[in-house]
């Protein structure tokens, strides 16, 4: 009996102090995992099969029932508050939808009630109550991509908002769980249930290649222009960029189209077509990109040359982000070459904001060069030029620093040179020690070779004699394709490496050696980048590789093709993942912000003109003043004529002429019509000048 009383004496204080500690809870504001509760109030419990069949079948309403009740049974498949049928606000956009569905799962939670009821509630207590305390990044996720599908809801700005909805302390928030992306846009993972044991079956340096697109004609490369709106820039080498955005969904209409200007070759080998394209580092204000092709116009038939390689700028129109107006075309460069290949033509930014044009030899001997009458001295260079230049006469000015700049035997523009057949170069994302941002290209060692190079660009370097940063042998006659510096924020372990491949579909690794005590700079150790087969990782990269890309993150993208023929479809592009990658990374999560239209104040008041880098707007012939709004007439409107169009002038009545220079004799009938006309004039006169006056 003293047995059972001491029982019941020790189950009697457990009871005061879980009662205890549950009102304590309210004031602070925290809750430990046994003692979770539904939003009623009831214990969390394990489904049974009834319940679980009601979840699947429907807990939301508005026709996406279903959906909503796989997601909650999978956010939570043990312990849960569900089934429940209470809906909140409801909204057509997919990417909404998506974040709705999930926060309907927040009354299945097993912390439903301080999810829905805290502390806080009794000093707020309109607090809308179909909305759970969200965490801080789900709140303003909800919120950039929510705010204009559901106006009713948004009426602050993010930090307001997350302030008043989201975490204030300690307390669990919504997603209290270990979010699963579902296999799509959103989603850095591979959307595989076997994820775990794909990362005990891959061994340290395997990888996985997610086919993210095909159907590609012969793909060069991938860009992207750092908005923040995370879109992808493919290349085809026949003239034609195209826009994948976010969501993984390839806009049909194209983002440029010059397939007319560029000549491109169709057979193995020939490197002519479109080549290059960088986004400049201000391009969300000033809508500037850089495009280099190759082509044969009519003004340059005549000549030994093959074709020309052409650099140009573009502005993005003014009515959509998606595509450029190729009205607004400026020549920066043409480069006549004889040959088909070792061509180059890579552009790339630097961290300074300086444009690097990289050109092959194009295999050019003295002989040609002297035959083309020097038309070709910066073959086999790295050319560095500053576009950002308020001078309306030449669409770039040569930065100061060059190390030819005061040279009389070499262009200024020649920022390093001795190169052969350059692949890719990027450059690295993080600053060394010494300030300096690394630019890493893949090269030939020759020109008749096979033999492959890594070079680091420097400054004034000729690499006909300098040492290589890294020496490749022969891979089969395939030469290396360069690619990028990993700075991403999904694999922590190929943080760092220099990732590239060849052009028979071998991927390939550098990584700096933190033993190396070479003297020659040669502290890189190659390593050979494994793929997983197709059935733990998805699909498999299979084929040539064309090039390489990388992402607003950092994340580094594979073009490959089964075919070498320019006619085919077989262009495919591939993005790189670790499977051994964290789950959410809180680093990876950033908010896509929606392209933008150009608004700048240039590119809203220079209509007869274009727009530098810098906003200056510079006119076209026959127009002048400070936003090119003022017509000219050359000589000038005589009479009082008002000059209304380049050369082209509005005479009083009485006046006729180009320049109203000749005096008629009006007819009496025609007086009072003659009278308006005058009066028509002046006032277009004044109106001109106090135009000029505001300007």
């Amino acid at each position: 009996f003293l047995c059972h009383l001491q029982f019941v004496l020790v189950l009697a204080i457990a009871v005061n102090v879980w009662e205890c500690g549950d009102a304590k809870f309210g004031e602070r504001g925290d809750m430990s995992l046994r003692r979770r509760r539904c939003y009623d109030g009831s214990l969390p419990k394990r489904l049974k099969k009834r319940e679980r069949k009601v979840l699947l079948d429907g807990s939301g309403s508005g026709g996406s029932s279903s959906s909503s009740g796989e997601v909650c049974h999978r956010l939570y498949p043990r312990v849960s508050c569900c089934p429940t049928r209470r809906a909140i606000f409801s909204t057509n956009n997919t990417e909404c939808g998506r974040l709705l569905e999930e926060i309907k799962c927040a009354r299945c939670s097993p912390n439903a009630q301080v999810l829905f009821h805290s502390s806080d509630t009794d000093k707020m207590p309109h607090r809308e109550p179909d909305l759970p305390r969200l965490c801080q990044d789900f709140c303003r996720e909800f919120y950039y991509t929510c705010r204009g599908h559901i106006p009713e809801l948004f009426q602050a700005d993010v930090d307001e908002f997350c302030q008043y909805y989201g975490r204030r302390d300690a307390s669990p928030c919504f997603p209290d769980f270990q979010r699963r992306h579902p296999h799509g846009p959103d989603s850095n993972y591979l959307g595989d249930e076997k994820i775990d044991e794909i990362s005990r079956k891959h061994k340290h340096n395997c990888y996985c290649a997610q086919e993210v697109l095909s159907g590609l004609r012969q793909p060069v490369a991938v860009v992207h222009c750092g908005d923040g709106s995370q879109r992808l820039f493919i290349l085809e080498r026949e003239g034609i960029v195209r826009i994948l955005n976010h969501d993984l969904e390839l806009i049909k209409e194209p983002f440029l189209d010059i397939h007319k200007l560029v000549q491109s070759g169709l057979k193995v080998g020939d490197e002519r077509g479109l080549l290059s394209l960088a986004f400049h580092p201000n391009y969300k204000k000033n809508g500037k990109l850089y495009v280099s092709y190759t082509t044969n116009q009519e003004r340059w038939a005549i000549g030994p040359h093959d074709h020309i390689l052409r650099v140009v700028e573009y502005t993005v129109s003014r009515k959509t982000p998606n595509q450029v107006d190729t009205r607004t075309v400026r020549v920066l460069m043409e480069v006549a070459e004889l040959h088909r290949k070792h061509l180059g033509g890579q552009l790339l930014f630097s961290p300074d904001g300086l444009l690097h044009i990289i050109l092959g030899d194009g295999m050019i001997t003295l002989d040609d060069m002297e035959e083309m009458d020097g038309l070709s001295d910066f073959t086999g260079s790295v050319l560095r030029v500053d576009v950002d230049t308020d001078c309306c006469t030449s669409p770039y000015f040569i930065p100061r620093n060059n190390p030819y700049f005061n040279s009389t035997n070499q262009p200024p523009e020649i920022f390093a040179h001795g190169l052969h057949d350059p692949g890719r170069c990027a450059v690295d994302r993080l600053q060394t020690d010494n300030g300096s941002f690394p630019i890493l290209c893949t090269d030939a060692s020759g020109k008749n070779t096979s033999a492959g190079r890594i070079l680091e660009i420097s400054m004034g370097k000729d690499y006909e004699n300098e040492p290589s940063v890294y020496d490749l042998q022969s891979s089969g006659g395939a030469l290396p394709v360069g690619g990028f510096i990993y700075r991403g924020c999904q694999s922590r372990r190929l943080y760092g490496s220099y990732v590239f491949g060849d052009k028979n579909g071998n991927l390939r690794i550098l990584q700096k050696s933190t033993f190396s005590t070479s003297a020659n700079g040669e502290e890189w150790q190659e390593k050979p980048l494994c793929l997983g087969p197709a059935g733990s990782c998805g699909s498999m990269l299979v084929g040539y590789i064309l090039g390489f890309g990388e992402d607003e993150l950092g994340e580094v993208y594979i073009l490959a093709s089964s075919k070498s023929m320019a006619q085919s479809h077989s262009g495919k592009l591939y993005k790189l993942v670790d499977p051994k990658r964290p789950r959410a990374p809180k680093e990876c999560q950033r908010q896509v912000e929606p392209p933008e239209l150009l608004m700048s104040a240039c590119s809203r008041h220079c209509k007869n003109g274009h727009c530098t880098p810098t906003g200056k707007c510079c006119c076209s012939p026959g127009w002048e003043g400070p936003l090119c709004r003022v017509a000219k007439c050359e000589p000038v409107c005589r009479n009082g004529g008002v000059c209304m169009e380049p050369n082209k002038c509005l005479c009083k009545s009485g006046y006729s002429g180009a320049q109203c220079e000749k005096s008629e004799r009006g007819m009496p009938n025609d007086q009072e019509k003659d009278g308006i006309l005058d009066h028509i004039i002046d006032m277009t006169s004044y109106l001109l000048d106090l135009t000029s006056y505001i300007v």
